[in-house]
């Protein structure tokens, strides 16, 4: 195992700065997920650890020393992509040797090395095959224990998934995390997906604009995102967002939906008076009578099922919309005219400008949920 720092890490290609003072570490063992929407870096990052390319500025240090003057035939590390890169000529069982025959291994070791890695990721019984004679699935286990065979001290898993039907993306959610704890090697995992992102890091790192905006395990992402853009990224159905301008009486910080009073986080009092916006996630509200204390009027525009939970598109007499979740088994409105409650203990406070989200007892000027 090593750990990997990327200190400070800028890359431009011509006036194009695609990642602007990137510091991340990540630790012995750990996996990471970087996740970020398309464009956002992600891939070049894995570039500059992996040696292909250089970084125009900073340090890339894998296991505490600088890899500055390091080949990386020479870096112990793994690769795997989104597109396979499997080589056509060579069998299964030939392209997950190829790692272990650049270490000089033969004879007895490397067919053991390769079974082993193979009745891992069940795919033993096609070790004889070429890639054209291969599923996807199987493509993409093959060039998972590619990059497993070597046994690198750091692994890039760029989008594996990516590639592959749904049943098999669910099944390597729950199969990756084994396979990587028995590898014990430092994983940094790419991914647009965030469930993937939930499912397989012990920390995830987001990554937009060329820059770590927050890093954090996954539970804190989900719920006390960094700003705006985070928040809208992770969860489905995407977040709620009002315009509101929070104001103060005896009883605290409050805003105003609908002529309701909700109560904020006594902590918010600093954002008294500031333009922003309230995100509520979509499992945080209810469908309640009209008699509830913080019931508000809204009309049913639409529903959708998803499976394991029903998602309600209301709308306020004002014409904001709220899109409310529930479990698919419970009961949902009767009428289009009903009330809806919000759970204003987890709602989310944004500066309207800047788009960062504001702390509960932090500074009025602190952009809260920086990155770590």
């Amino acid at each position: 195992m090593a750990s990997i720092e990327l200190d400070r890490i800028t890359k431009r290609f011509k006036d194009t700065v695609v990642l602007d003072d990137v510091s991340l570490s990540v630790e012995d063992g750990e996996t990471l997920a970087l996740f970020g929407p398309s464009g956002a870096g992600k891939t070049i990052l894995l570039r500059l650890l992996a040696g292909v390319i250089e970084p125009d500025a900073g340090r890339v240090l894998i296991g505490g020393h600088d890899m500055a003057d390091v080949a990386p035939e020479h870096r112990r590390i793994g690769m795997a992509f989104q597109n396979f890169a499997l080589f056509p000529h060579m069998s299964a069982f030939e392209n997950i040797a190829s790692p272990l025959k650049a270490r000089r291994t033969a004879g007895a070791a490397l067919s053991e090395g390769v079974d082993k890695i193979a009745r891992l990721l069940k795919i033993d019984h096609v070790l004889t095959h070429s890639p054209r004679a291969l599923s996807n699935g199987q493509k993409q286990r093959t060039a998972l224990a590619r990059a497993l065979a070597g046994e690198p001290d750091v692994l890039l898993l760029d989008d594996p998934l990516r590639n592959v039907d749904a049943k098999l993306r669910f099944e390597m959610r729950l199969e990756l995390p084994q396979v990587l704890a028995r590898q014990q090697a430092t994983a940094i995992y790419v991914t647009q997906d965030y469930k993937e992102a939930m499912a397989l890091g012990d920390r995830i790192a987001v990554l937009s604009g060329g820059r770590i905006v927050q890093v954090g395990k996954p539970e804190d992402i989900y719920l006390t995102p960094a700003d705006v853009e985070t928040a809208q990224l992770f969860g489905d159905p995407t977040i709620n967002l009002l315009d509101v301008t929070p104001e103060l009486d005896d009883r605290g910080p409050f805003v105003c939906l609908s002529d309701r009073r909700m109560p904020l986080d006594p902590g918010l009092r600093h954002a008294v008076g500031r333009k922003c916006r309230i995100g509520m996630r979509a499992e945080a509200i209810r469908f309640v009578g009209p008699d509830d204390p913080g019931a508000i009027a809204v009309t049913v525009e639409a529903e959708t099922p998803l499976n394991e939970k029903a998602v309600t598109l209301t709308v306020t007499k004002r014409g904001r919309e709220i899109l409310v979740s529930r479990p698919s088994e419970t009961q949902g409105p009767s009428d289009t005219a009903t009330h809806i409650a919000i759970d204003t203990a987890h709602a989310l406070l944004f500066d309207r400008d800047s788009g960062q989200r504001i702390a509960p007892g932090a500074a009025a000027d602190q952009q809260a949920g920086a990155a770590a």
